[in-house]
C-alpha cells in the first residue's frame, strides 16, 4: 500500500536521485564546452542509456523465466507520449535552453516550476491532499531555489539568445509535470523498470532524427575518453538509475512528497559547480539551501 510519507530508505533513495540529478548539469555544462550539441550529448545519452535498459531487461528475463517484457497494445500511445515528453522533448528544450539562457534558468524553471506543478496537478487528478503544513513547505523551498538560484549565480541578460532559450526553457515544467503524472497511471499495471526502459530506449530513438537534422549525429564516431566518460556517467547514473528510482519512488509515495526533493538540485548543482569547475558558493547559496531543506521537511514530515 502506498504511503503518503517517506520511510527513512525512501529519503535515502532521493537524495541518491537529486545528487545524480544535480551533478548532470554541471556534467552537461563541462560537455557542452568540449564541442558537444545540446541535441548531441542527449542522443548519445539515451542511445546508451537505451541499450543498457536492454541488457537489464535481458538478465532480468534470464534469471526469471515469467518476468514480463511485453505490454498490452493499448497502452503503446501512452509510452510513446512518455517517451516524447520525459525524454526527447524534455532534454532537448532543456540542454539547448541551458546552452542559450544559462543553467541557471534552467535550474528555476526545472526545479521550482516541476515541483509546483507535479504537487497541484496530483492534488486534482489523484487525490493527494495537501495539508497546510505541506502548503507551507513548498512556499519555503521555493523562496529558498529561488534565493539560491537567483542570488547566487542567476546573470540577467537582455540579449535574444537568452530570451529564446528561457522560453524553450518555460516548455520543461509542462513535460516534466506531464511525464510524471501519467506516468504513475501505468505503474498500477507493470513494472516500473520496464516502462522506464521503454521510454528510455524510445526517447533516444526519437532524437536520432534532430540529431541527424542539425547533422551531429556523426560525432558518436569522435567522441574523446573525456566525452564519453560524461555520455556514460548522465546514461549510467541520471537514466538507468535515476530514472528507476523516480518511478519506483511515485509508486510508493504521494506525487508531492517525492517531487518536493527537487527543490534541492540547485543547491546540489552549485555544491558540485564549486568543487569541479570552480564556482564561488555565496552566502545567497548558503541561505536558500537551509530554506530548501527546511520546505522538504515539512513537506515530508509525518
Amino acid at each position: 500500500m502506498k504511503s503518503k510519507t517517506l520511510e527513512p530508505f525512501d529519503a535515502f533513495l532521493m537524495i541518491t536521485l537529486i545528487l545524480f540529478w544535480g551533478s548532470s548539469f554541471v556534467v552537461v555544462k563541462i560537455a557542452l564546452g568540449e564541442g558537444l550539441t545540446p541535441i548531441a550529448i542527449a542522443t548519445f545519452r539515451f542511445l546508451v542509456a537505451g541499450g543498457l535498459f536492454i541488457v537489464v531487461l535481458l538478465l532480468n528475463r534470464a534469471r526469471k523465466a515469467d518476468y514480463q517484457l511485453g505490454i498490452e497494445r493499448r497502452d503503446i500511445p501512452t509510452v510513446v507520449v512518455l517517451a516524447l515528453t520525459g525524454v526527447t522533448f524534455f532534454f532537448a528544450a532543456q540542454y539547448t535552453g541551458i546552452q542559450m539562457a544559462g543553467a541557471s534558468i534552467a535550474a528555476i524553471l526545472v526545479c521550482l516550476l516541476s515541483p509546483i506543478l507535479i504537487s497541484i496537478l496530483s492534488a486534482r487528478i489523484f487525490k493527494d491532499r495537501l495539508t497546510k503544513k505541506q502548503v507551507l513547505g513548498i512556499m519555503i523551498a521555493a523562496a529558498g531555489t529561488l534565493i539560491v538560484v537567483a542570488g547566487g549565480t542567476l546573470s540577467f541578460q537582455t540579449n535574444s539568445s537568452f530570451l529564446v532559450g528561457s522560453i524553450i526553457l518555460l516548455s520543461t515544467p509542462i513535460l516534466w509535470a506531464t511525464y510524471s503524472l501519467l506516468g504513475k497511471k501505468l505503474l498500477e499495471k507493470y513494472d516500473a523498470f520496464l516502462i522506464v526502459s521503454y521510454i528510455n530506449v524510445l526517447g533516444g530513438l526519437f532524437l536520432i532524427p534532430f540529431s541527424m537534422a542539425e547533422n551531429s549525429f556523426h560525432l558518436i564516431l569522435s567522441l574523446t575518453a573525456y566525452e564519453w566518460l560524461a555520455v556514460l556517467f548522465l546514461a549510467a547514473t541520471c537514466s538507468v538509475l535515476g530514472y528507476f528510482i523516480w518511478f519506483f519512488m511515485l509508486k510508493r509515495v504521494n506525487a508531492a512528497s517525492v517531487s518536493s526533493f527537487l527543490f534541492a538540485e540547485p543547491l546540489v548543482t552549485v555544491s558540485f559547480a564549486v568543487a569541479f569547475v570552480g564556482e564561488t558558493l555565496s552566502i545567497f547559496t548558503i541561505a536558500g539551501g537551509l530554506l530548501i531543506f527546511a520546505g522538504v521537511y515539512l513537506v515530508t514530515k509525518k
